[in-house]
This record gives structure tokens, sequence and C-alpha cells, in this order.
């Protein structure tokens, strides 16, 4: 149902959530931050109370200040969550791992197993997610080409033990942040970030070290997209972030050649996420943000370079 009344959305989604999960069940809730994840909480806890628990994960893959920002957002919201941090479990299973497809159910297997894990603690028998229409269209299945297969629906394990709660499954991202705004949930328009996190941002074997490295371009390209913004240079994009590229290339520094890492900064236009325009940056702001890249990251990032390809062809993130 598209969202043309949020009011009367929620009302139909919480007696369903409470069909899905008849007193006295209990549910876990994957809250990971994100808009989509946000609202399945507020409607979840809404619809079940205390018979229902987020879990807020750190996977050692979030943005720089993400755990920081996501629990102050849940609290805001008023979902009641616990963290829990598991990073050192994400990055065994993704070590020597290179293929998307594969990197992301690994990431999407090694949620489930803790979710499991922290279900059976609980007593529940339910897992709600965030899925939205584009997760499983994209996914592919029945007469759908995989674009690619996203961690929450294709990556999930075939053993699955908790039965599904997806309130939010028909929804495209706009009817979501529609929906967001009715319930009052804090920053509802603020730039998606994919499941798998970073490990979608580091193209080739996904490690500690390149993690930090995809995540200090991350946020240099988040904040100085920001500041152009406030200072009107720029209109408010969907999504503007860097992917650390699988490629070493030369480099000086002084009169010494160097040999570093490669990074690509996307900007891209979008209502729902099926479609995206690429927007280039304004000649000065490009300039002083490669310039800060390479800087911030002491050398060890060289070449910083602008993706200018709408979706389709590409994807929005790389991977």
């Amino acid at each position: 149902m598209p969202v043309r009344d949020p009011a009367a959305f929620e009302t139909e989604a919480l007696e369903a959530i409470r069909r899905a999960v008849p007193s006295p069940g209990k549910a876990v809730i994957a809250a990971s931050g994100g808009i989509d994840s946000t609202v399945a909480a507020v409607l979840v806890q809404r619809a079940l109370g205390e018979r229902a628990q987020a879990l807020f994960v750190d996977t050692g893959l979030l943005r720089e200040g993400e755990a920081q920002r996501t629990a102050q957002l849940l609290g805001e919201a008023g979902v009641h969550f616990e963290l829990l941090s598991r990073a050192e479990r994400f990055f065994q299973a993704l070590r020597g791992v290179t293929d998307p497809e594969a990197k992301r159910k690994a990431v999407g297997t090694t949620f489930i197993r803790i979710f499991e894990e922290e279900a059976a603690r609980a007593g529940a028998d339910h897992l709600v997610q965030g899925t939205i229409a584009p997760d499983w269209i994209e996914s592919g299945g029945n007469l759908r080409d995989t674009i690619k297969t996203h961690h929450n629906v294709g990556g999930l394990p075939r053993d699955l033990r908790l039965k599904l709660v997806e309130p939010l499954r028909d929804l495209y991202k706009d009817e979501v942040r529609a929906l967001a705004r009715h319930l009052k949930v804090p920053e509802a328009d603020r730039q998606p970030f994919p499941g798998p996190g970073l490990a979608v941002r580091v193209v080739g074997e996904v490690t500690p070290d390149r993690a930090a490295l995809a995540r200090l371009a991350c946020a240099a390209v988040e904040e100085e997209v920001d500041r152009a913004v406030a200072q009107g240079v720029l209109p408010r994009p969907w999504q503007y972030f860097a992917t650390l590229l699988p490629v070493r290339t030369v480099g000086v520094e002084g009169d010494v050649r160097t040999y570093g890492e490669a990074v690509s900064v996307r900007v891209v236009d979008s209502r729902d996420a099926m479609t995206a325009t690429a927007m280039p940056l304004p000649p000065e702001v490009a300039r002083r943000l490669a310039e800060r890249i390479t800087r911030a990251s002491s050398g060890r990032i060289i070449r910083v370079l602008l993706d200018l390809t709408d979706k389709p062809p590409a994807t929005i993130e790389w991977e």
C-alpha cells in the first residue's frame, strides 16, 4: 500500500504486526540506524511493546561516528535497543572474500547468526527487518534478474531459524521518509547507508585497515559536501561517499616517487534509489575534497577520481 496516507498505513501496519507476532510471541529487531530499520523498529515497538527488542550491531564497517549517531537517533526516536560490538566476527567472515555478491551474503549470514543467538537468549522467534521494495526487486527471484543481492534478502541463509517480519516491504524510500516524518522520526531525509556498510565501499578484500581508509575518505566527502550545501553552492544530494578502489597508483611527494591508493567519489541525486543521476561537483569543491582526502590519509591515498555515471547503467554503490 503506497503511503499516500501515513496515518492509515501506521494503523494497518500495527494491526498486521500484531497478527504476525501474536502474544506471547517475542521479536528481535535488526536496527541499523538507517531510516528504513528505524521506522520498522518504531512501528514494531509500538505494536508489541516489551515483546520486541531492538539490536544495533557495530560491525566495524560503519562510518565515522556512526555508532554514536545511531545510538542518539534511536534514542530520540523512542526505540529501546541494545548495542552489540561484533566487528571481529564480520572481518573474519569477510577474510579472503573479494566477490561483491559473496561479500553481501557473508555479511547477511553473519548478521543472522548474531540475531539468532540473541533471539534464543530472549526467547524470541521472530526477526524484524527494515526491508523495502528496492531491496527485494534488485535481489532478483522469480522472473526478476539479480542486480545485486541485498544482505537482508538474498543474503539470508537458507537455514534461517527465525520468522521474518517486514512491515515496510512494499514501500519505496520516498514513502518510508513520508512515514518517518509522520512518526516523528528525526533526520527522515538523511542519506542512505548500505546494510553491508563499508564492505561494499572497499572494492576487493575488506580488512580493518582498508575499511579504516574508506571510512576516512567517506567522512571527508560527507563533510565537504555538507559544507557546500550549507554555502548554497550545491543542492542537497541523495547520496555522497567515497569508494576505495582495488588498484595502486603512482604519485609524487616532493621529489620522491610514491605508490598509493585511489578512491572514487560519487555524488548522486535520486527519488527512490531505483534510478539516480550523477551530480558534478563545483570545481572549487572538487579540488578542496581531493586535497583534503590526500592530506588526511597521510599520503596513503594519492589519487581521487569523480564518478559521473548515472543509474542505470551503474548502480549507486560500486558493489
